[in-house]
């Protein structure tokens, strides 16, 4: 059984357009960056602990999990906690190169 560690509506989307069967699993873990990490390795870090987290629990199951994360002047952009935060991110973002 393939397991999407993920609540990821577009992840989703993707696996099912796709044709493969899947159960969801969100991992619960901190996702927050370490300081001084490096973009790349905070969502590569980040993937595998969703991994491993939810293998814990499943290990007899194949465990998918991934991680995106927004950059813009090499700071990582987090979840929004709130609607004001999020609107101020996308002014942030608006017109400005990011990753």
């Amino acid at each position: 059984m393939l397991v999407l560690a993920s609540a990821s509506p577009r992840r989703q989307e993707l696996l099912r357009n796709a044709g493969i069967p899947f159960t969801v699993q969100p991992a619960d873990i901190e996702e927050t960056p370490r300081a001084g990490e490096p973009p790349r390795e905070c969502a590569e870090r980040l993937a595998r602990e969703k991994a491993l987290a939810v293998w814990r629990n499943r290990p007899r199951d194949l465990v998918l999990a991934a991680d995106t994360i927004v950059v813009v002047d090499e700071i990582i952009l987090g979840k929004p906690v709130n609607a004001d935060d999020a609107a101020r991110m996308l002014r942030l973002l608006s017109g400005r190169m990011h990753r």
